[in-house]
């Protein structure tokens, strides 16, 4: 959230300079009309990839344009400055609440789905599996590392992470991840390939990281190359 409050900070000291330059350009030699349009148009980018990046959602353009207008004539605002970060703050958690509830209820239904077909296998702790290809029989435990290639998706199919794209594999400490990948890549052998579904209480609850909403259903493909065993002190 911290996050959401420094964007909202930026885009109202990005508002106070504009204000600054109209009253200052006509005093300013060597400032062209065409210097302040593209100064203009440059600062309209930076203040959407601001709000982009803060992902808002759909917000009513219309109200923001008011609102520049408004400030940037002095005249009376709706809202006054002190009160902004309050309503973005209130509103993006507000938002956060809503998509996740959202995304468990989409998961629930493609889980549901999912494990009516063939070779899916669906754990007490609701994460579900399939096996794609048998190993030799050396599984990992948790406080393993495994070397793996793997893909993340979300139950849209969209990629937010792959070993197979940065084209090498990863070695990683199995216990170090999350519920699902856990437990659920301990179901596979070395030589072997699953495919996890994993709830979002299993994966990073309602949690927003990024390309992974709050809520999110996580699917994994992964192929466990090999188990380097934790030495035992």
């Amino acid at each position: 959230m911290k996050s959401i409050i420094k964007t909202a900070s930026l885009v109202l000291v990005a508002l106070l300079i504009i204000t600054s330059c109209n009253k200052k350009v006509a005093k300013m030699p060597g400032i062209t009309a065409g210097m302040v349009d593209s100064v203009s148009y440059a600062i309209g980018v930076s203040l959407g990839s601001m709000v982009q990046q803060a992902d808002f959602g759909n917000i009513n353009l219309r109200e923001v344009h008011k609102a520049l207008d408004h400030f940037l004539k002095g005249d009376s605002l709706k809202i006054g400055l002190e009160q902004t970060n309050e309503i973005i703050t209130h509103y993006m958690s507000k938002r956060q609440e809503a998509l996740a509830t959202f995304n468990v209820e989409e998961g629930k239904k493609y889980l549901e789905k999912n494990k009516e077909n063939e070779g899916v296998i669906e754990l007490e702790s609701g994460l579900q599996y399939k096996l794609i290809t048998e190993g030799n029989d050396v599984y990992p435990a948790p406080e393993d590392t495994v070397e793996v290639h793997y893909k993340g998706m979300l139950i849209d199919g969209k990629v937010f992470d792959s070993s197979h794209n940065r084209g090498q594999t990863a070695k990683l400490a199995l216990n170090q991840f999350i519920t699902g990948w856990v437990e659920g890549v301990q179901k596979v052998s070395e030589g072997g390939k699953i495919e996890l579904y994993i709830p979002s209480e299993l994966a990073y609850g309602n949690q927003n990281m990024g390309v992974i909403a709050p809520g999110s259903t996580l699917i994994f493909e992964v192929e466990l190359i090999k188990v380097f065993r934790a030495v035992v002190k």
